[in-house]
């Protein structure tokens, strides 16, 4: 029939005041927009629920029936709708180096917008949790391609070279992007964000070094068993004292991406990525748009 919530709420809230302005007042609508929607519910239920003078709004018997079965049965229908969300989390899931800026302001309007608490967690997995169902949503880096997954691409990150403190490179400020084939790499299988393929095929890196999360990376970094490509926040971090870091002018962007399931994920999806997207797109310092 049409009828919806609020031309409900409209007739009680009316049938309580009897008065078109106070019972608009109370609804936060126009005295016109209140008398549409008595006038629509009247309409589909095919019955006059009010006596309308110029002094007051009296009920007819079908506006009684009505109001004494509403004023029972609405507050239930209310009460039922409001589910308590303080037990299911919108689940953040990220690999490594979670952002700063734009994730925060997104998780604070999505709270004060939905009431439904964020919870963010590593996990040492390529799609953060998305896959297994541990996550509703992950931000991760780098170039994304899973089956039964969406992925909206936030932002692009600069790259910067990792080296040892002890290798010959440390002494410098930059390296080229086809310098960089000429030296071992340490590679994340994992989480990494280096990709061979960025590269001519005759023309790669070797790989010294295969590790499995960030720690593991870092470490053989360190301890000059190659060198590695990383997004250019990390080196703002001052991670660690036997790390030092060179810019590359022509390296490519590395994305930042926004991933979940393509079917049967969370039903606020879609409002996060909206947040996240309007965040990500406003210059620190000055504020939504």
């Amino acid at each position: 029939m049409s009828i919806e919530l609020h031309h409900l709420r409209g007739f009680l809230a009316l049938a309580d005041e009897r008065h078109f302005t106070r019972a608009a007042k109370r609804m936060n609508v126009s005295q016109p927009t209140l008398s549409r929607n008595i006038r629509r519910l009247e309409e589909l239920l095919g019955r006059r629920l009010l006596e309308r003078t110029t002094r007051q709004v009296a009920l007819t018997s079908a506006g009684e029936g009505l109001y004494d079965q509403l004023s029972l049965l609405l507050p239930k229908l209310e009460s039922a709708l409001r589910l308590e969300l303080h037990d299911e989390p919108f689940r953040i899931g990220f690999t490594w180096g979670f952002p700063t800026g734009w994730p925060q302001e997104a998780i604070a309007r999505f709270e004060e917008e939905t009431g439904l608490s964020v919870s963010a967690h590593r996990h040492n997995s390529s799609l953060a949790g998305v896959d297994r169902g541990d996550a509703d949503l992950a931000i991760l880096r780098g170039r994304i391609t899973a089956p039964r997954t969406e992925v909206v691409t936030l932002l692009y990150e600069r790259a910067i070279a990792a080296v040892s403190i002890r290798s010959e490179l440390a002494r410098r400020e930059e390296i080229r992007w086809q310098e960089i084939a000429d030296q071992n790499l340490v590679i994340d299988e994992v989480s990494g964000t280096t990709d061979l393929a960025d590269w001519p095929r005759d023309h790669r890196p070797g790989v010294s070094v295969v590790c499995r999360n960030f720690d593991e990376w870092l470490e053989a970094v360190a301890a000059n068993k190659g060198m590695g490509v990383v997004p250019e926040f990390v080196g703002r971090q001052h991670i660690h004292s036997f790390v030092s870091f060179l810019t590359i002018p022509d390296a490519p962007l590395i994305p930042l991406n926004l991933v979940y399931p393509r079917h049967g994920g969370h039903p606020l999806i879609p409002r996060f990525v909206a947040l996240a997207q309007a965040a990500a797109a406003t210059p620190p310092g000055t504020g939504p748009r």
